[in-house]
């Protein structure tokens, strides 16, 4: 892959997605009512989850390939998250700030995402 990173801690994108993991656990946390939803609470923490754990997985595996390949799922994390928190706004789970934010937050990583693939496609 290069020398463009030495460890998966340089990479704007994996930290910007474990803020985003602790942002998201703490706002179920402040939740009631998403607490008590395991299903969907589970489904979100296993996305939110999956964002950083497979950008690190896909830089581990240390073949630009692989990489790329696992950024793809990351990707697919942060749409599935983008759902799961629309689905518990309109439950009422969380306000409309707090889904608005997550959003953006999800829309900024995938092209984060989105553009780290272009560069490693080159």
């Amino acid at each position: 892959m290069g020398n463009r990173f030495n460890k998966i801690e340089e990479i704007k994108v994996w930290q910007e997605s474990v803020e985003l993991s602790v942002y998201i656990y703490k706002l179920i946390a402040d939740s009631e009512k998403f607490k008590r939803d395991f299903g969907l609470k589970d489904q979100a923490q296993k996305s939110c989850i999956s964002i950083p754990s497979n950008i690190s997985e896909g830089f581990e595996r240390k073949t630009k390939a692989e990489f790329i390949r696992f950024l793809y799922i990351a990707k697919g994390s942060c749409a599935e998250l983008r759902t799961q928190l629309l689905i518990a706004y309109k439950l009422g789970y969380i306000k409309k700030k707090d889904f608005e934010y997550v959003d953006d937050r999800c829309r900024y990583i995938s092209s984060m995402i989105a553009n780290l693939i272009k560069t490693l496609k080159r």
